[in-house]
């Protein structure tokens, strides 16, 4: 089974400081597709430069040529789809029909209050989750779409000429419980996980290689109850939140180790994250362009 390799650039630079730079290089390097994250703001990095997702995406469509993009993961946490899919389809046009929408239930993190909201519970974003999805496929298929929710409406919202990709663009949706594998089969074009979070901190490898197993045949028989073949879509792991962290990103060796097991599983794509100094992602650049140049043909 062969395997893509990707990247997820974080939106920290200045457009004309470095932003523009790094996407462009993710192209001469080969990587299968860029993402960025779609957050206001993440984690350690809350207090310090941070760029929207879909304007960066769209600077990134005008500046690039053949690779793929898209975000790792979209949420409702601050979306509505009514407005998302307008900003989507004006990207897909403007990208040629390279973007991919990965799409998640979203978390507990900055995004879920930041508007004034009190945090949903798991049990209320699933419900918004499986609201959005749906909602969110019509408006990227239909010219014209109204339907009431319990949580998102939508009154003749018209998004014409739709998609460069038709029916519309792909999405990458990430999930492990069985709700949000259910809208993966049934709405995804792949799926996207980024292992086990119980094992993060004192998980070991072997036990990560096994949660993923048991994630990747629960997400096949979420498939086979609606009599889709799991192997139409990509699975997508994003690395750097197994219990490996960052390790297998040492060197090129270490890499196609991890990249092979992990293919072995059923994986279709490895998303790794370009280096960013002084952070959880400090990777050595030239230890992480050989990988990204010799990587994939190691793998055979």
């Amino acid at each position: 089974m062969s395997l893509r390799l990707s990247t997820v650039i974080l939106p920290v630079d200045r457009w004309h400081e470095g932003g523009r730079a790094k996407w462009q290089r993710a192209e001469e390097l080969g990587f299968h597709a860029a993402y960025t994250y779609d957050h206001l703001s993440w984690r350690s990095f809350r207090d310090g430069p941070w760029f929207g997702a879909l304007p960066t995406l769209t600077a990134a469509a005008t500046a690039t040529d053949r690779l793929r993009l898209g975000t790792l993961v979209t949420s409702p946490n601050f979306r509505h789809p009514v407005t998302l899919a307008k900003e989507l389809m004006s990207l897909d046009d403007i990208s040629g029909g390279r973007i991919t929408l990965g799409i998640g239930a979203g978390g507990n993190g900055f995004d879920a209050t930041v508007l004034g909201q009190e945090a949903w519970t798991p049990r209320e974003r699933a419900d918004r989750f499986g609201e959005f999805v749906p909602l969110l496929d019509r408006l990227l298929t239909e010219g014209a779409v109204t339907q009431r929710g319990t949580f998102y409406s939508a009154e003749e919202a018209r998004n014409i000429p739709g998609c460069v990709q038709r029916p519309r663009l792909p999405f990458a949706v990430a999930a492990t419980g069985p709700r949000g594998l259910g809208l993966a089969a049934r709405y995804g074009q792949a799926w996207v996980t980024t292992g086990d979070p119980k094992l993060y901190e004192e998980g070991t490898p072997e036990q990560s290689v096994t949660a993923l197993a048991g994630q990747i045949d629960r997400f096949g028989k979420a498939c086979a109850e609606i009599g889709r073949d799991v192997d139409e879509l990509d699975k997508i792991l994003l690395h750097g939140f197994t219990p490996e962290r960052n390790t297998p990103l040492d060197s090129v060796e270490a890499f196609v180790d991890y990249a092979g097991r992990h293919r072995e599983l059923g994986f279709t794509e490895i998303v790794i994250h370009w280096p960013v100094p002084d952070s959880d992602f400090a990777v050595d650049p030239a230890v992480f362009e050989a990988i990204a140049t010799e990587a994939v043909a190691r793998l055979g």
